[in-house]
């Protein structure tokens, strides 16, 4: 019998900023630590934005205007939670299925004045239907979560400058 395929993936991060600078660092600057090459347009991207409120879109826009909704936030709870759909299927191709998107949560812990531990939680993969466990791979790849948390840290370490 073969073993159950997890369908969340989690990672998290401890940054040396305030619990409300991480959550603004990540709503408002997500175009400033999301690789660049994760891109679903044809042409570079311009800008990537957040729009702060539930019910609001998460887009990148490239540099000839088009634009490109990969994610619908559903929770937005400043400074502690931020809750979007992933609304990238397993082709890499946008899902206009609200069923068969995945969901990411990312909670902003204190832990101190001065330090912040973001928790970020990709679950309901398996909504992506067949073939989800290369969305699953994906994210959990080096280039995947672990990369944009890594790169949010080093816009963070900015912040704290």
């Amino acid at each position: 019998m073969a073993e159950p395929q997890e369908t969340t993936v989690q990672r998290s991060i401890t940054v040396p900023i305030a619990q409300e600078a991480a959550f603004a660092v990540f709503t408002e600057r997500l175009g400033d630590f999301k690789p660049p090459e994760h891109n679903l347009l044809s042409v570079p991207i311009a800008e990537t934005v957040l729009e702060p409120r539930a019910g609001g879109a998460i887009l990148d826009r490239g540099t000839d205007g088009s634009e490109c909704r990969w994610g619908r936030v559903l929770v937005f709870e400043r400074p502690t939670r931020l809750v979007f759909s992933w609304n990238i299927g397993p082709t890499w191709q946008i899902e206009t299925d609200p069923a068969k998107t995945s969901e990411v949560e990312v909670r902003f812990v204190a832990e101190a004045s001065d330090s912040t531990r973001v928790e970020i939680e990709h679950r309901h993969l398996d909504r992506h239907g067949p073939g989800w466990e290369a969305v699953r791979g994906g994210v959990a790849d080096e280039q995947g979560w672990p990369l944009y948390l890594a790169r949010f840290a080093d816009v963070a370490r900015g912040v704290h400058r």
